[in-house]
């Protein structure tokens, strides 16, 4: 089968960096699905595995984990797919990824993807849609209604991937207030059209743009990326017994400036429940169907924004270099091989 991988971390200038293969396809276990990988999106964590992951000498690595296409062939113990299903779903960190005609998966990550949509519009979305689902509605314990809460959120970094598909959750099915943050006129704008209620720039200080909005404390604050750059500005503005929730790696921040307001820190990872096999792994097919529904009814979109073309080396690496540049919006997409 067609594949793309790497057998070195190398810089995107390298011709090695993202290589055309041809591997053994793989064989699905009792619990998997196997798929036929018709779009993949791009996200942070493929430059970050392509960059410090070294595979095991002369073996290839795949990387990839936003998927959409048709089940081939199930595992002796799956139930609820068939063959020739149309599914999505985001995967296992410690399997290898989807960038490859064929792609096994436990079943129980996976769900039947949007009516409405095609493979391209649904890859967009698994990855960033389960990361802030559960930041929502498991980490920060938001209520999902649409009850005016008179609470606030600030989504910062909120244009990427996940800023994309949080706004729209917590817009259409919570009662909060949300604000997002965006440093350029077309992130704002697109901001703005997921459901922000309010734009603020992180370029510039938080505290006396939210002020100037009339919020002098925020409750819930959700930190995307450069967390270690914005804390002592989270410190500041989130509110006596607020919520904080980051995704990112951040250089060292000190949490002991969080005690005296007694503002609780959730770091959320995806990958939380395939790594250690949890008894709850299923949730995230649940996920997804929830997701779907909602999407066909018209309550929430997919967030690409960018489609590069067929999915080869080439085009990874374009793929890879803007999310490097840090300045992409949405998701970007490859479909087909």
């Amino acid at each position: 089968m067609k594949a793309v991988a790497y057998y070195q971390n190398l810089p995107l200038s390298h011709d090695d960096a993202l290589l055309d293969l041809m591997l053994d396809p793989p064989i699905p276990g009792a619990q998997d699905l196997l798929v036929e990988v018709r779009a993949i999106a791009v996200n942070p964590v493929d430059v970050k595995i392509r960059s410090k992951v070294a595979p095991a000498p002369g073996v290839a690595k795949v990387i990839g984990w936003d998927a959409a296409g048709v089940v081939r062939a199930v595992g002796a113990n799956v139930l609820g797919f068939r063959p020739g299903d149309r599914v999505w779903y985001a995967g296992a960190l410690d399997r290898p990824g989807a960038n490859s005609e064929l792609h096994v998966v436990d079943a129980r990550l996976a769900a039947l993807m949007p009516a409405s949509l095609d493979f391209a519009q649904a890859a967009a979305m698994p990855l960033t849609a389960i990361t802030a689902w559960e930041i929502l509605f498991e980490r920060l314990r938001v209520l999902d209604n649409q009850a005016a809460s008179g609470k606030t959120l600030l989504v910062i970094g909120a244009a990427g991937g996940v800023g994309s598909m949080l706004l729209q959750l917590a817009c259409q099915l919570t009662g909060l207030t949300v604000i997002a943050s965006a440093s350029r006129a077309q992130t704002r704008d697109w901001v703005r059209q997921l459901g922000a209620h309010h734009v603020v720039d992180h370029s510039q200080p938080l505290a006396a743009q939210l002020e100037q909005l009339g919020v002098p404390a925020v409750d819930y604050v959700v930190s995307l990326n450069q967390t270690d750059q914005h804390f002592a500005q989270i410190v500041e503005l989130i509110a006596p017994q607020g919520k904080l929730a980051l995704i990112d790696d951040p250089e060292l921040i000190d949490v002991r400036q969080l005690k005296r307001k007694s503002v609780s820190l959730h770091w959320e990872f995806m990958f939380t429940r395939s790594l250690f096999g949890t008894a709850d792994q299923a949730q995230q097919g649940e996920i997804l169907t929830r997701l779907a529904a909602l999407v066909d009814a018209g309550v929430v979109r997919s967030t690409l924004s960018e489609h590069f073309g067929v999915i080869n080396a080439a085009n990874l690496k374009r793929a890879h270099a803007l999310l490097e540049s840090h300045r992409a919006k949405g998701k970007i997409v490859l479909e087909g091989f």
